[in-house]
Formats: structure tokens, sequence, C-alpha cells
């Protein structure tokens, strides 16, 4: 095989997509760093099957462009904590599910900030109140300069929820 046939062999396997639809400024430049998918076959593996995973470019954005509002979190936390739980009564089955529920609604409506390149978590607790006291705690690898939480509690007559979202900065 000539040198010329393996350049056009090697050139057919590099494959790159752009991550994202960012357009170009007038200037030719793009408005922000594109990351790009690339992979090569390996010879001698040639297993339709088996698909090689695409490995991220990186993009040296070494902070966020827009930080995480942890106030408008708080507040959609607030909402949606009050909305669920004000007239509920505590039911051990009823809480197991509307905790999931809690949390697929706060993800989505966190979601529409549009905060990008956070990852986000999600925790919600309903339990029963008898007098009794709870402490909750978590632990995770933190940067204080990027990573932020928003939390908030709510009581009624016979019950509490605490829900907290997590935002980790994902470089």
């Amino acid at each position: 095989m000539s040198d010329k046939e393996k350049q056009q062999r090697k050139e057919k396997r590099v494959v790159k997509v752009p991550s994202n639809g960012r357009g170009k400024d007038t200037t030719g430049r793009t408005k922000d760093s594109i990351s790009t998918v690339s992979y090569i076959d390996e010879l001698g593996h040639h297993d339709d099957n088996a698909r090689l995973a695409p490995t991220m470019e990186n993009t040296y954005q070494m902070g966020p462009y827009k930080r995480f509002p942890a106030n408008a979190a708080t507040d959609i936390l607030k909402d949606v904590l009050t909305s669920y739980l004000q007239e509920e009564k505590y039911e051990v089955e009823w809480s197991q599910k509307m905790t999931k529920t809690l949390c697929e609604v706060i993800r989505a409506r966190v979601k529409e900030l549009m905060i990008p390149r956070y990852k986000i978590v999600i925790l919600v607790h309903i339990g029963q109140l008898t007098g009794q006291s709870m402490q909750i705690s978590s632990r995770c690898l933190w940067d204080a300069s990027n990573d932020t939480f928003a939390s908030y509690s709510f009581k009624n007559s016979s019950l509490f929820g605490m829900a907290t979202v997590y935002a980790v900065y994902f470089e």
C-alpha cells in the first residue's frame, strides 16, 4: 500500500464534529470556544457492534461565564415546596412519591435558568413533625470559588420538607 493510500485511509477515520451550534461574529472568529469530538478507529478492531466512546477536547475555560444564581434557586425552592406541601398531611407512601415529584419539578425549574456548565444535584427530604430533632448533612468535593448551593425548609402542622440544590461547576 502506498503512502498516499495510507494517508487517505487515515483521513477517513478521523471525524471532528462541533459540540455546539455557536455562530461566528463579523470578524470570522467564533464567539466562544468550540469543543470538538474526535476519534480514530484502531487498526485490526473492526467490530460493527463495538463503538468507541467519544472524548471531549479541552476548551481551556477555567471558570464560568455566568455564575449560578443561588437567590433565584432559593426562590424556586420556596415556591415549589410551599405550593406542593402547604395543605398536605404526612403519609409514608405519599412522601416517598412526593420527594421524587418535587425533585423533578425543581430540576426542571432550575434548568429553565439556562446556566451553562453546571451540574445540578437536588436533595429533598420530607418527614413527619412529632417533636423530634433532625440534622441533615452532606459531603462532596467543593470548589468554593465556583460551586454553590441553595436550600429552603418548609413546615406545616403535620410535616416538614427540606430541599437543597447543589450547583457544581463542570470544567
